[in-house]
């Protein structure tokens, strides 16, 4: 299904004025998501997409649900190889099952509401200016700078981080309970991978604290999902959890492992056999 809403007339630009670049409502919706993501590591903007619009998001993402690769698989929070040797306290032992499905960018229709919106240079520039960067730059990746994330019921998307440093997300359709979004802000930085706390989250032993969101169809999601630990809780109820992903990072060119690309789609492009980019920091994947 496609539509012929214009790159951001699907946007409530009343609320959130892309339109207006350095205006001084440009600027007090700037400030107020700046301000949330130093606070609670995270910012959601109700309704971006307008209301009335909210039944063709869903039905353009329902219409990709066929096209997600599915493979339930053993994990890690880093989603490297599960059989390398690591030492016996290291969290990258605990392994977890995912159950999430993504749908990759190349399948993704060009008239979308979430492809118009991911590639719209007055949106990447909002969001830019959210996170208090000069600029930020679509993934060279050609399966994984956008995304639909589907979780089927009894499925759940693991304790993870993100490739790209900047994540944008967007949920299309919500489950009929559970499909909680969890995270842990800041709990590793690109100096320090903090194991300790990574460890103690999977272990779900209560000692660090885990923030839990409710997001509704249209709500737009912003956060650092690569210094972030985060995941969906079990989706419950006889409805697929999808959520749009759009990723973004300061440095162009940045493309995804082939050992992940394998995970998420089932398969890799030349691209990926090249050698991943410098992401300008030593963290795991």
């Amino acid at each position: 299904m496609s539509t012929s809403v214009a790159p951001l007339e699907m946007v409530d630009t009343d609320r959130y004025p892309l339109t207006e670049p350095d205006s001084a409502a440009w600027r007090e919706t700037v400030g107020r998501t700046r301000a949330e993501l130093a606070d609670v590591g995270c910012s959601v903007l109700a309704d971006f997409i307008r209301p009335e619009l909210h039944d063709v998001l869903r039905a353009e993402c329902a219409a990709l649900e066929p096209q997600a690769y599915t493979k339930i698989e053993k994990v890690n929070a880093y989603n490297t190889a599960i059989d390398a040797p690591l030492p016996d306290d290291h969290p990258g032992r605990t392994i977890m099952e995912r159950g999430n499905a993504f749908v990759a960018r190349d399948r993704i229709p060009a008239s979308s509401i979430i492809s118009r919106l991911y590639t719209s240079p007055l949106f990447q520039r909002f969001v830019a200016d959210c996170f208090g960067l000069p600029e930020l730059h679509e993934l060279a990746d050609p399966l994984s700078g956008l995304t639909l994330n589907v979780i089927a019921p009894g499925r759940a998307h693991p304790w993870h981080f993100d490739t790209n440093s900047y994540t944008v997300s967007m949920l299309t359709q919500a489950a009929e309970k559970g499909g909680t979004f969890e995270y842990c802000p800041g709990i590793r930085s690109a100096a320090d991978e903090n194991f300790p706390a990574v460890r103690a989250v999977l272990a779900e032993d209560g000692t660090h604290p885990v923030q839990r969101l409710s997001l509704r169809p249209g709500d737009l999601q912003l956060f650092q999902g690569r210094f972030a630990l985060h995941r969906v809780s079990t989706v419950e109820g006889a409805i697929a959890r999808h959520s749009a992903i759009f990723a973004y990072s300061e440095r162009p060119g940045v493309i995804g492992s082939a050992e992940r690309t394998r995970q998420l789609f089932g398969r890799v492009l030349p691209a990926h056999l090249a050698g991943r980019t410098d992401r300008g920091d030593e963290l795991l994947d």
